[in-house]
């Protein structure tokens, strides 16, 4: 799987990066070509010439190689690999791809690469589980990145917990798991609606949810990373995936997502209706601001359209996934939805259940189909929330 891969190792300063040399060799082994990049830091804990034997290539730690000033292009290193990987990835060099900080050769290779993008943390125990860490994972999760979590066991410090490097072994797991994944969606159109939706009520003011879109960010970026072309319908939201196969559809209302999702369901395999649409918008929205009075103001609502009903009564050969956020009887009004929208899937999440729902950068999901199959999870980051439903999908649509 890995034959003729190239495979560009970037390797920060961590006691794990001792690791690297068992890893590049698993990689020459399984026929990859291998260049590696280093932080001046990295070389405190092993050799270049260590990972320049095994990779059988220079290894670069600086934008220059010797004393005639010969330029390593930062740009060159980034279009040549099909990956990147990182490993170890340290805490300060996880803030600076978080912020675009680039001070290195390392940061600025991350920072020109085209390719996908794997990283490896390795940080003790309290450092990995500190809030500025995990925002700065979901963070470069959000640009499209791959995490392989670190693991659990005992750390440098002596201390035993999760921080540690996923052993090469693993991560060569990993490698083969995804370029056998790159391609699975290959060829197909996918339509995803994300968001909230806005219905004005004046000019100024509005009814809307408290969706913030990450979950419909994690599943675009996750198809596209399988190589599926995606039509990203979306209410306001600051969470908009990045990807060359991704194109971005700004609406605000809930006519206006229907509008668009008549436009490109029909000339689409696969449909996630992740939106969160408003049931209702004012009945007529006033010109003018409103004025604030003394007096109760009272607005008439009419319902808006059910997009995901009215898709399912039209959809021919489309597979099609909602989702259905509950707070009572989760488990009989999420099949109710299944069968009334005509879903092939339907994904569960309760606000019953803590770091669940909106805002949260975490889910905890049940995955329900039409063939009365139900998949529970654990509360997962909604990367890895989408990576099941993404699997699950895959697999329904080779039985």
């Amino acid at each position: 799987m890995l034959e003729g891969k190239k495979v560009l190792l970037a390797v920060s300063g961590s006691i794990a990066a001792y690791k690297t040399a068992f890893f590049v060799r698993l990689l020459v082994k399984a026929g990859a070509e291998v260049k590696v990049v280093m932080t001046n830091s990295a070389k405190e804990f092993i050799t270049p010439l260590t990972l320049a034997t095994l990779s059988k290539n220079p290894v670069y730690s600086s934008f220059t190689s010797n004393d005639q000033g010969e330029w390593n292009s930062h740009v060159e290193l980034g279009l040549w690999a099909d990956i990147m990987v990182i490993a170890p990835l340290t805490a300060n060099t996880l803030s600076k791809m978080a912020n675009g900080a680039c001070d290195n050769l390392l940061t600025a290779v991350y920072l020109s690469a085209r390719c996908p993008v794997m990283v490896c943390p390795a940080m003790d125990l309290d450092m990995y589980q500190h809030p500025s860490t995990l925002k700065n994972l979901d963070t470069i999760s959000g640009y499209g990145n791959l995490i392989i979590e670190a693991e659990h066991g005992e750390l440098a410090s002596g201390l035993v917990g999760d921080g540690r490097m996923a052993e090469p072994e693993h991560i060569i797991q990993k490698l083969e798991s995804f370029f056998s994944k790159k391609e699975s969606f290959r060829g197909k159109k996918v339509m995803i609606t994300s968001g909230p939706t806005y219905e004005s009520i004046d000019p100024v003011r509005f009814i809307g949810n408290h969706s913030s879109g990450k979950m419909g960010k994690a599943i675009a970026l996750e198809l596209a990373a399988r190589g599926a072309t995606i039509d990203f319908i979306t209410g306001p939201s600051v969470n908009l995936p990045e990807h060359t196969n991704i194109s971005i559809i700004p609406i605000l209302s809930a006519n206006e997502m229907l509008i668009e999702a008549k436009k490109h369901f029909e000339n689409t395999d696969i449909a996630v209706f992740a939106a969160a649409v408003a049931d209702y918008r004012p009945e007529t929205i006033a010109e003018n601001k409103i004025k604030k009075k003394d007096e109760q103001l009272n607005i008439a609502l009419v319902p808006n359209p059910d997009i995901a009903k009215e898709m399912g009564q039209i959809k021919s050969n489309q597979f099609t996934v909602g989702f259905a956020l509950e707070t009572d009887q989760e488990d009989i009004n999420a099949q109710k939805k299944l069968e009334n929208k005509n879903f092939d899937m339907i994904v569960l999440n309760s606000l019953r259940n803590e770091g669940a729902g909106f805002a949260h950068d975490t889910n905890k999901v049940s995955i329900f189909d039409k063939h009365n199959n139900r998949h529970d999870f654990e509360l997962k980051t909604k990367s890895q929330v989408a990576t099941d439903l993404v699997d699950l999908i895959e697999k329904a649509l080779h039985d």
